[in-house]
């Protein structure tokens, strides 16, 4: 699944117990009628997924749905849900990888010998 929005809430990474756990969250509003503040996780070595990216941001997040049942110590059972991102992708971009910019139409020459009799051979 994937979550696409603006970077509202970008937060450090936090380091749990013993074992070192790492976690850290962010919040991307989606861009729609009615907009939503998603929180989502990004854990261990996808932590560091987030260091290139800053607040207002607009990006594609790729997200697991994870579910989890827990016990209280009165017998309560309860369920909690949680988004898991895995990937990010920065969407303002201003050109693909690799491609070198495109300079201005100003930048052009006007064509002066330009026949509208020519055969085009294009298919479309």
């Amino acid at each position: 699944m994937e979550v696409q929005g603006k970077i509202k809430v970008l937060g450090e990474t936090k380091e749990f117990g013993s074992n070192g756990f790492r976690k850290r969250e962010m919040v991307v509003t989606t861009e729609e009628q009615y907009p939503q503040h998603i929180l989502i996780e990004f854990v261990q070595d996808k932590t560091n997924l987030l260091d290139n990216f800053n607040v207002g941001q607009n990006v594609k997040v790729g997200i697991n749905l994870r579910g989890r049942e827990w016990v209280s110590p009165q017998g309560e059972t309860k369920y909690f849900n949680s988004l898991n991102g895995w990937r990010i992708e920065n969407l303002e971009q201003s050109n693909s990888a690799g491609a070198p910019p495109v300079p201005p139409s100003d930048q052009f020459e006007p064509v002066q010998d330009l026949n509208d009799d020519d055969e085009d051979d294009l298919p479309f």
